[in-house]
């Protein structure tokens, strides 16, 4: 069994308002035929709060977690490292980097720490330039809850020299940024498709590889409609070759699944800068007898770290 966990930072389920909500007006076209021709809106789910279709199951997650105010980045994604409802282990939503309380919580015991100690193989295939790590060693910069999590498990993070060798992609999957605004050359440059059939091919060595898509959270702060739906269309694209490439190789077709979901809404209104209270999406492609099995019991996010150590034995 291997699955792939992309996170996408800041996406919830939204109205069908194309004002406000990127996913109605962006050309989605992968994603729209895994959905069966619906968009990734809260309307796509039914009465039961899901939508299964032939390739994909949908379903809702509370990010609320019944603590009041907005969820945050830091609680919400440590929740859905650990398994524990960090908001009301602290008593509050907090973000957007790990406080001490949070910080403890992620360093006793993570996802990824539980799949090393049961000897299963686990990377954040993120790739992280040397700026990234002056900044971590000098003390101005703090990890976030992911890296944090990873870091505390004893894995390394993936460097410049991953990313050249072909063993990480670059946060915004196609290694645009890297060029043009780190201003660092020669790194490799892949198209949507490309970086998503790129993205199968790493996640053949893992039993969980996770992918942390981060520039969906920065569009949503920035209320920018323009970059959201350039960011979707993205991803759209690596999704397209992810998917192509997944159904081709013997292991993954099989017994593979792909698990994308969030730590709150943000990205589906810009009519706001801030956070929302609406339920993320948990978003299931793969084969239906798994898509059931890691499904079941699924409500809101301390479920995905117990699913994710089920479903890999």
């Amino acid at each position: 069994m291997r699955i792939l966990f992309i996170f996408l930072d800041g996406v919830g389920l939204g109205s069908d308002d194309p004002q406000s909500n990127p996913f109605v007006q962006a050309n989605l076209p992968y994603l729209t035929k895994l959905l069966g021709g619906r968009r990734l809106t809260a309307s796509a789910l039914n009465d039961s709060g899901e939508l299964v279709t032939p390739d994909a199951t949908l379903l809702a997650l509370d990010a609320g977690l019944g603590i009041a105010g907005l969820p945050q980045s830091a609680t919400g994604q440590a929740t859905l490292l650990t398994g524990i409802n960090i908001p009301q282990a602290i008593g509050e939503h907090y973000g957007p980097k790990p406080n001490p309380a949070i910080a403890a919580h992620l360093r006793n015991g993570n996802l990824f720490s539980q799949l090393v100690q049961r000897a299963k193989q686990t990377s954040l295939l993120n790739a992280y330039p040397p700026g990234y790590f002056s900044g971590i060693d000098s003390g101005k910069r703090l990890y976030s809850a992911i890296p944090l999590a990873i870091t505390s498990a004893g894995i390394a993070l993936l460097t410049e020299a991953d990313l050249r060798a072909g063993e990480a992609l670059a946060a915004d999957f196609t290694g645009a940024g890297w060029q043009q605004h780190l201003k660092i050359d020669g790194i490799p440059s892949f198209t949507p498709y490309q970086a998503g059939v790129k993205l199968a091919q790493l996640t053949q060595k893992f039993d969980l590889a996770f992918f942390e898509y981060w520039l969906s959270d920065t569009a949503g702060h920035r209320q920018d409609m323009e970059a959201a739906i350039s960011i979707l269309e993205t991803f759209d694209g690596v999704l397209g070759g992810l998917l192509e490439s997944w159904d081709h190789q013997e292991g993954l077709a099989q017994d593979g699944l792909v698990l994308i979901t969030s730590d709150h809404g943000n990205l589906e209104d810009l009519s706001t800068r801030r956070h929302t209270n609406n339920p993320v999406p948990a978003l299931l492609v793969g084969d239906p007898s798994l898509r059931r099995r890691f499904a079941a019991g699924l409500q809101d996010l301390t479920d995905i770290t117990p699913a994710i150590l089920d479903f890999l034995g």
